[in-house]
């Protein structure tokens, strides 16, 4: 077991008992779908947070949306919870089961439904990961732009209301679902939003959703917004100086206006670590990783843009790549990053940070930050989507070591409570799950969380859509 969280960071595990006559009765309906199986339980039971929970009392593995209607009126009949799981890659600890319960693994749910290219826009289960549709929906000339990083799926990404990359030009889930289907607590089956671009029919359920965390709801249908294919799409990199140089180039190229698709931030104590992960032999200083897209001129002119600023500021070794296999390469050490940072201490853990400031104090949040981290000597890593005020540190902690795991999480909280000072959020794209719920008061208020309670316990009265995650009853 992991060593234990200090104060209010202690998930609370609080387990209902799961009654074999609940278990009888899923077996009878899902037959070999239903395991109860330690190693099926155990993969389900675990996320890519440090958390250490006790698994579900059992998994079904739905292929319908009424399997899913089924698993949750039987469930509900019993007041057992239900626990939603895609790919397992959230970082919060969204999926654990820390009441007990029932995993209903979706991953099966993995058709793309209909592309209607002409609306763009495109159909599909919750098993659906982005890497897939976009392979599935390449010939139509469109594609979807979110991307996390992990091969999340599309189910998952709308339940924790996912960014990532490419935000900073298409923006987040929030603005790229227009309807999604849903399993209400009792079962019922409801449909929120239209395939129309907007609406001003009631309340609008389908934000509601989006990013509730399975707590209000498990999704088993999304529509969304497409995009065409750019004309042309060119990556660069740069290396700078300074983290707080490569800052400035940031907001100076957002304040002009430049449609920037992707810009991402990598330190140099990262850049370190995926040398030596993927054997890349690039520079060992702040990085920042661009992508343009549109016509050739435009994207000509973009970049010769970005390249002046970059060189006030001091940014050096640009390199463009404008062939997908250039690209690719380029991208390598954004996307290996991550697990470069955790193979770099073998058995470590990594407590990701998540916190998003207005573009204009990045500079403070970031520097403050590191200046905190490197006095700590907690070894970690650096990385953000800063194109939209977004930066993840990962600190590297010995799992068994409870000082570790203090100075972590004092250091993550000094972070988030410096980002809400500045105007910002504890987490930018990766969700409250357990790890954030104390933040959610800091940077809501108790108002606006009992608020949230309120919704909860209206659609939810017998807490057993993922209990335990957002906030507490």
């Amino acid at each position: 077991m992991n060593a234990p969280l200090p104060g209010h960071l202690l998930p609370e595990i609080r387990l209902r008992e799961t009654p074999p006559a609940l278990i009888d009765a899923l077996k009878a309906h899902f037959g070999e779908r239903c395991s109860t199986a330690l190693a099926v339980r155990e993969q389900h039971g675990r996320d890519e947070s440090s958390f250490s929970v006790p698994p579900p009392a059992a998994v079904v593995f739905a292929e319908s949306t009424a399997d899913v209607s089924e698993a949750v009126r039987l469930c509900g009949a019993h007041e057992v919870p239900v626990i939603p799981f895609g790919v397992g890659s959230s970082l919060e600890g969204h999926l654990l089961a820390v009441e007990g319960g029932i995993s209903i693994d979706l991953s099966r749910m993995n058709k793309v439904l209909s592309v209607d290219a002409d609306d763009l826009l495109v159909t599909l289960q919750p098993g659906v990961t982005r890497k897939q549709l976009n392979e599935e929906i390449k010939h139509t000339g469109l594609f979807f732009p979110i991307d996390p990083g992990a091969d999340a799926t599309l189910g998952g990404m709308c339940a924790t209301r996912a960014s990532g990359t490419n935000a900073v030009r298409y923006g987040t889930m929030r603005e790229n679902v227009l309807a999604l289907e849903v399993v209400t607590a009792s079962g019922e089956v409801i449909r929120t939003g239209t395939k129309a671009r907007k609406s001003s029919a009631g309340y609008d359920l389908t934000r509601l959703m989006v990013g509730s965390e399975g707590t209000l709801g498990l999704i088993t249908e999304v529509t969304l917004r497409l995009y065409p294919l750019p004309e042309a799409i060119s990556a660069a990199i740069c290396f700078f100086p300074s983290i707080e140089a490569a800052v400035r180039t940031t907001i100076q190229i957002i304040q002009l206006g430049i449609p920037i698709a992707r810009v991402e931030l990598i330190d140099g104590n990262t850049m370190r670590m995926v040398n030596q992960h993927a054997k890349l032999g690039l520079r060992e200083e702040p990085l920042l990783l661009m992508e343009f897209h549109g016509s050739p001129a435009s994207v000509k002119e973009q970049a010769e843009s970005v390249q002046e600023i970059a060189a006030g500021e001091g940014g050096q070794a640009f390199e463009w790549a404008s062939t997908p296999e250039e690209r690719t390469r380029l991208w390598t050490a954004r996307h290996n990053a991550y697990f470069a940072a955790v193979q770099s201490r073998p058995g470590c853990r990594a407590i990701a940070t998540d916190t998003c400031v207005p573009i204009s104090r990045l500079a403070d949040a970031l520097l403050e930050s590191v200046e905190e981290v490197e006095a700590s000597g907690l070894p970690y890593f650096l990385v953000g989507h800063v194109g939209d005020g977004n930066f993840h540190f990962g600190y590297l902690i010995d799992p068994n070591s409870s000082q570790e795991r203090r100075i972590a999480e004092e250091l993550n909280e000094k972070l988030v409570q410096r980002a809400l000072r500045l105007g910002g959020t504890c987490t930018g794209e990766h969700g409250i799950g357990l790890h954030k719920m104390g933040f959610l008061v800091d940077e809501a208020g108790a108002g606006a969380v009992q608020m949230m309670r309120t919704i909860k316990q209206a659609l939810d009265p017998k807490n057993i859509l993922n209990p335990g995650k957002i906030f507490s009853l």
